[in-house]
């Protein structure tokens, strides 16, 4: 596509023309804008340097410039712009939700808003940072009004300005109680960052009579960094004591005042006087960078929760390491638990079964079906007996850590050895649950049948059992594979809770309540101690039995098909009914569909849940895409070399020198 000399000769024109300041910025946007359009951007931009080169227009193109410098006032763009504000993350959400929905009003006086209308894209602000050197000096040269006394000062003034102001936000954060409590102890005139105003101000003050404030840049610069150190000491007490995403948010508004300070000091102590291209392209770069982040959504959701995803992430692999199996002795005792867990959830089904007959409102139903489930599980866990759809959660979290804690061939070697001790593992819990469930109903139903002389189904509710199974004739794919976002879902509230329990510190809260004058300070202590080291498996537990009782009674209130599909539960439900109907349990391939529908549970109920918290954990440890081959390699090699691995555990023997391997 050719240039077009004309348009050129407009957008310049309408730019050195204006009269007010809103016309002024209106034209120089549209200028960059058209600069930055389409294959021929560079030939553009070269175009407009080109004709700036001559020295009439050069003059009348920096007197609009230095104009627009001159009504504006840089401060806010220099302090404000890319910062979150003081007034928190629930705040700020509120606002980036609503200025994508109704636009910002006109500010044409504050340059801040210039920067944000001149970078609407993150490829704006990339393009601009990996702009050749030549071109960028040619670029600075022509926009900056060096011949206008009046613009330049207005500019330094702001800039100075917009300087103190982010070391004055850093004071205020990093000041604050929720920073304090959990920084290291000192004095409060031995803060960092407290010192950091002074040491700012001190670089100014020099900057501002005219000399190159060297002493004054090493000051802060060692203020500046003893501010990171204590940064990572808090962001250390907070994975250790629970995170709060309003801490959180406190950390990100000093870590960007710290990143946006250092690019402006490269600018103010520059050893010539003059800061480099480099300096000023990186300065300008990082400003429209965080412009962008400053008006995302999901980038404020991200860094605000990243530590608490992670913390989250952590409680649940430590967790699931209980559910993966070594030892041919943990593997029999991973059978056991599974059949202890399959002859419990007989119960389960049978009672579901009874309440469905209750002649009450969708609501009660699924509150009576959710409690029902939730003291299932918790007994479960009382007991340490296993769910094999509780596994996948856990597990492909503390795969991840491994993930992130090994490199090179090492990592993949572990991997691949725990990839195989958690499919052994889950298939003995899924195989031990699914055998006891079914053995188990069957024996109940012969047991009711004989003690009250009719089955537990009646012909109608059995047959209607099988269809509501089959992946045919019913939404059971869609049913389990959304049972298997509910069970991720649950294992995301229960690291919440735990840490939500760490951070507000409720086990010691509960130690010295008052009330232990009268219940006994001993009792409040166990207590205390029994909800620190239980919280994440109650809520986990709780919320998990609540959003599978509640789902379906919550899709019929909305007119949704919204239901779930539990493999143990279901081949349990299953059982009962297939028993219930006698010799005519077959149903001519009804229960051959119902069985090939519990199989499509089993899968989806596993695959779903573990592939969801495994992205949640990359996402979490911002782990690489690039490393997935080497680790499936790895993967691929071991299910060569000892496929049985992944069925059963190996012998003692190679397992110990596996172990010894590993070792060294």
């Amino acid at each position: 596509m050719p240039l077009n000399p004309q348009a050129l000769s407009e957008r310049v024109e309408a730019f050195t023309a204006a009269g007010t300041l809103s016309d002024r910025t209106d034209a120089f946007v549209a200028l960059v804008r058209w600069t930055r359009h389409g294959a021929v951007a560079n030939s553009r931009l070269d175009a407009l340097l080109d004709r700036l080169d001559d020295p009439v227009e050069r003059r009348r193109f920096q007197a609009a410039t230095g104009a627009l410098l001159s009504e504006t006032d840089g401060t806010n763009a220099f302090a404000h712009a890319g910062i979150p504000s003081e007034r928190g993350f629930p705040a700020e959400l509120g606002e980036r939700v609503m200025n994508h929905l109704l636009p910002r009003p006109r500010n044409d006086h504050d340059l801040g808003y210039l920067i944000r209308l001149l970078f609407r894209s993150g490829g704006d602000a990339d393009r601009l940072a990996h702009m050749p050197p030549e071109r960028l000096v040619r670029l600075a040269n022509a926009l900056y009004p060096a011949d206008d006394a009046l613009a330049r000062q207005a500019l330094k003034r702001a800039f100075a300005d917009g300087f103190r102001l982010l070391a004055t936000w850093i004071q205020a954060q990093g000041l604050s109680p929720k920073l304090r409590k959990r920084s290291s102890a000192c004095a409060l005139t031995e803060s960092p960052f407290y010192r950091m105003r002074d040491a700012s101000e001190a670089v100014v003050q020099r900057w501002l009579a005219g000399a190159v404030p060297d002493a004054e840049a090493d000051a802060w610069l060692r203020e500046c960094e003893r501010s990171r150190e204590e940064l990572e000491a808090i962001r250390q007490c907070l994975e250790r004591e629970g995170v709060s995403t309003h801490v959180v948010y406190g950390l990100e508004v000093i870590e960007r005042c710290l990143a946006r300070m250092t690019a402006m000091l490269a600018i103010i102590a520059a050893p010539s006087g003059e800061p480099s291209p480099e300096a000023l392209q990186h300065m300008v770069a990082a400003l429209a960078t965080s412009v962008n982040n400053d008006r995302s959504v999901r980038h404020l959701i991200g860094w605000n929760t990243h530590l608490l995803q992670r913390r989250i992430v952590e409680r649940s692999g430590q967790v699931g390491e209980h559910y993966v199996t070594s030892t041919r002795a943990e593997y029999r005792q991973m059978w056991f638990a599974a059949a202890g867990a399959g002859l419990l959830t007989v119960g389960t089904a049978a009672l579901k079964l009874e309440l469905s007959e209750w002649h009450v409102s969708d609501f009660m139903h699924g509150i009576l079906y959710g409690l029902n489930y939730a003291v299932s599980f918790l007994i479960l866990q009382r007991f340490h007996l296993v769910l094999a759809t509780k596994q996948p959660a856990m597990t492909a979290s503390a795969l991840a850590t491994i993930v992130r804690e090994k490199k090179g061939e090492a990592r993949a070697d572990e991997v691949a050895d725990f990839a195989a001790r958690i499919c052994r593992s889950q298939l003995a819990a899924a195989l031990g649950n699914v055998a006891l469930v079914s053995i188990g109903a069957f024996v109940f139903v012969h047991l009711w049948s004989f003690v009250l002389g009719r089955p537990f189904l009646n012909e109608a509710d059995a047959l209607s059992t099988y269809t509501q199974m089959s992946p045919l004739s019913s939404g059971t794919v869609f049913y389990a594979a959304l049972t298997g976002v509910i069970l991720w879902m649950a294992s995301l509230v229960g690291g919440w809770f735990d840490n939500f329990c760490a951070y507000h510190r409720l086990g010691i809260a509960i130690a010295q309540h008052p009330a232990g004058h009268t219940l006994g300070r001993e009792r409040l202590e166990r207590w205390g101690e029994t909800l620190t080291h239980n919280a994440s498996a109650w809520a986990t537990n709780i919320s998990l039995g609540l959003m599978l009782g509640m789902t379906p009674a919550i899709g019929h209130f909305l007119g949704l098909p919204l239901d779930v599909r539990h493999v143990t539960l279901n081949s349990g439900i299953l059982s009962v009914a297939s028993t219930s109907l006698g010799h005519r349990w077959f149903g001519e391939g009804a229960f051959l569909l119902s069985v090939t529908g519990v199989a499509v549970m089993f899968v989806l109920n596993l695959s779903v849940s573990f592939l969801l918290a495994l992205a949640s954990a990359a996402r979490a440890y911002e782990l690489h895409a690039h490393d997935n081959s080497e680790l499936l390699r790895g993967l691929v090699r071991r299910l060569k070399r000892t496929p049985l691995d992944f069925f059963v555990p190996p012998r003692a023997e190679r397992a110990k020198d596996e172990a010894t391997v590993a070792v060294h």
